[in-house]
């Protein structure tokens, strides 16, 4: 395969811009502690709120 994910962490909710489409760009820079860009384009930028701080990502 060719993409194949380091971790797999369960979380309740996964931020979605207004069309529906997943935002993995926002997660990862929530990740690494980056500002979000274009945050307005989100359906649920309390989303994002979940990936802060989780332990299962540290590195």
């Amino acid at each position: 395969p060719r993409h194949v994910p380091a971790k797999i962490v369960a979380v309740t909710d996964i931020p979605r811009t207004k069309s529906g489409k997943i935002t993995e760009l926002a997660v990862r820079d929530v990740v690494h502690g980056r500002a979000i860009k274009n945050k307005e384009a989100l359906a649920n930028p309390e989303a994002l709120e979940l990936f802060k701080n989780l332990p299962q990502l540290a590195d």
